[in-house]
């Protein structure tokens, strides 16, 4: 981040907020002050009194400094550029971003200090000859006040050879944006001058998602608090996996902020996100390196060999259907004045769609026909009027299958006024109800605590509760459908011999692997425990994707071994009694067995049906499959 944030954020969206674990250094003995001690509100003031002089200091010698950490492509550790941040002078009270930013707003300093940050940074990037882009940061109200900005900007960049096209605008959210018209047109405005727009700490401002719909940027930056841990906490998986979809289907690039760990780092490879920053990719620097290191390069390429763009963790999405609200219909023909006692006669119903002939064509929203109605003299003029005259035309309409994740990208691209009208649902284009956004959020909600609750812990996958609910859903629904028991064989002698850590990585190997081979929508995947998953196919070919399977995992998990153990085989290890046995290299064992439609089965009947395939499949040497022909019983 940089200077360009007009509340100051220097470094994160909250001003000296951490980026990436980057808190504030601890203070120091400062060169220029000796230190204080004070607990009197008159002692405060005298503090005051320093910090301000120290502003003030600063800004005649220009004691600032730069530093920049690195983003990189998480597929194969390509730099793509720096985030400029910036530090007051070492061992001083303004050392912090968030110490200086709060002094200089009360000071009233904060343009001053902003115009000081962002030509260090740029003139040390530009003097550091870095590769890649700069990403600096900037408040939504000083952008929209930026034009002057622009003008002595250019001419600054042209002074120090710095093209605009390599410079990210990145958007804070320290204050509510209310005028998006007018961003609407500066953002347009920094476009045509070569500027790129992102927006910083996705998911912590106010209204990210709103601002995201409006400006559509090029990059959006999903806060640390939803990176930090995703690999333990469910919830936040489906958020970054729902925030990931809208970015890929809107041209958006993804950037994840805040990356501490290599497994943080290899689920968001598995999750699609495209770019990532963090202490485990490089810390801010005054002098950073201009490549990554090799040995991140390597662990990149190699996890982004095992996982899969179309990864399909998390549980089955219910459709649109399942938020159909009956409310009474209107004709294009109805007169406002039967509108409004409908609405009179219903204190609950918020909006009434418009028909005509089984297709939505608008819909009449209750406030806003109210408000106009309480003006002088309006149901006089209007009343007897087609309700066409106050309908909001174009209503968003959605087919009955579609997926919540769906319909939640489609209102977020969706123009704002289809937040409070909802959508209206059909089935082969005919209307048959309405819903809701409150709808959309609450179902949500609800599934993002399901998952908490039930999801695998090692691999996020849908957990044995959520397995039993599927099974019965499609048994109700009277489905055909194969269920696919898969099990990894010799499993516990590898985890003695090569560790526990190399065993859970062999288990989210089997899980990405079988997740790639799964149809999204079609296809369930849930991991029972320890090395057992089950896959409930509905997708046409899916013997052929069983197959598909054994061949990639008998590929894979040759990784997984030393030289010697590949060369021979297999591997020796001791058993109980201290006696020496050879172990063959894992396999990966697949029973499956049809559930033919319109029977009536149990998931006990099933899984026990499947447990059966399994062994069969398991008594067969190698990387095998067994289809159980015979009937359920």
């Amino acid at each position: 981040m940089s200077s360009l944030a007009c509340q100051s954020s220097i470094g994160a969206s909250v001003p000296g907020a951490r980026k990436n674990g980057d808190d504030a250094l601890p203070m120091q003995p400062r060169k220029w002050f000796a230190p204080l001690q004070f607990s009197s509100p008159l002692s405060a003031n005298i503090q005051e009194n320093r910090e301000s002089a120290l502003l003030v200091a600063i800004l005649e010698s220009r004691a600032l400094n730069a530093v920049f950490q690195p983003i990189i492509n998480l597929n194969n550790g390509d730099l793509i550029g720096y985030e400029g941040l910036i530090r007051g002078p070492e061992n001083s009270l303004l050392h912090s971003p968030l110490n200086l930013f709060r002094t200089a707003r009360e000071n009233n300093l904060t343009s001053e200090v902003e115009k000081l940050c962002r030509e260090i940074i740029l003139a040390r990037f530009a003097e550091l000859s870095l590769p890649g882009k700069i990403f600096l940061n900037i408040s939504p109200d000083c952008l929209i006040g930026a034009r002057k900005f622009f003008s002595e900007k250019l001419e600054y960049l042209e002074k120090i050879s710095l093209s605009p096209d390599r410079i990210i605008l990145e958007l804070t959210e320290n204050q509510a944006t209310h005028d998006y018209q007018h961003m609407r047109e500066v953002v347009q405005y920094c476009r045509a001058r070569g500027f790129q727009i992102a927006i910083d700490d996705l998911g912590e401002g106010f209204s990210s998602l709103r601002l995201w719909s409006e400006i559509k940027p090029d990059f959006v930056k999903i806060d640390m608090h939803f990176i930090q841990g995703i690999d333990q906490d469910a919830v936040k998986l489906q958020f970054v996996q729902s925030i990931q979809l809208i970015a890929s289907k809107s041209g958006t690039i993804a950037i994840a902020e805040g990356i501490e760990t290599e497994a943080e780092l290899q689920l968001l490879q598995e999750l699609g996100v495209t770019y990532g920053q963090g202490y485990y990719i490089g810390r801010p620097a005054s002098e950073p390196a201009s490549v990554t290191a090799g040995e991140l390069v390597d662990r990149l390429k190699h996890h982004a060999a095992l996982s899969h763009p179309k990864n399909t963790r998390g549980f089955n999405l219910p459709t649109a259907l399942k938020l159909l609200r009956i409310v009474p219909i209107i004709s294009p023909r109805s007169q406002i004045n039967e509108v409004y006692e409908i609405f009179i006669a219903d204190p609950g119903l918020e909006v009434l769609p418009v028909i005509e002939q089984g297709i939505p064509v608008g819909i009449i929203n209750r406030f806003q026909l109210i408000d106009r109605l309480a003006r002088p003299y309006q149901r006089d003029l209007y009343g007897k009027r087609s309700c066409t005259f106050f309908m909001t035309p174009k209503p968003l309409v959605v087919d009955k299958n579609t997926t919540l994740q769906e319909l939640s990208l489609m209102i977020v691209e969706a123009e704002i006024h289809h937040l409070s009208n909802g959508f209206a649902i059909t089935d082969e284009g005919q209307y048959i109800g309405m819903g809701t956004s409150q709808d959309v959020m609450r179902e949500i909600t609800q599934m993002q605590i399901h998952a908490a609750r039930y999801a695998n812990p090692l691999t996020q996958l849908p957990g044995n509760v959520p397995i039993n609910e599927e099974i019965d859903r499609l048994v109700l629904s009277g489905r055909e459908f194969f269920v696919c028991y898969c099990d990894i064989d010799y499993f516990k002698p590898f985890n003695d011999v090569y560790g526990y850590r190399r065993g859970d990585d062999v288990i989210q190997l089997t899980g990405n692997i079988l997740a790639s081979h799964c149809e999204p929508g079609v296809d369930f995947l849930g991991h029972v425990g320890g090395d057992d998953f089950i896959v409930l196919f509905r997708s046409a070919d899916w013997e052929q994707r069983c197959r598909k399977i054994l061949e990639k995992f008998s590929e894979a998990v040759q990784d997984f071994y030393t030289s010697e153990d590949r060369a021979q085989g297999g591997y020796v290890s001791e058993d109980r009694r201290g006696n020496k046995i050879f172990h063959s290299l894992v396999t990966l064992s697949l029973g499956a067995v049809k559930v033919d439609a319109g029977r009536n089965y149990s998931s006990y009947q099933i899984s026990a049906a499947a447990a059966e395939a399994k062994r069969q499949a398991k008594a067969i040497p190698g990387n095998s499959l067994f289809i159980e022909r015979r009937e359920i019983k």
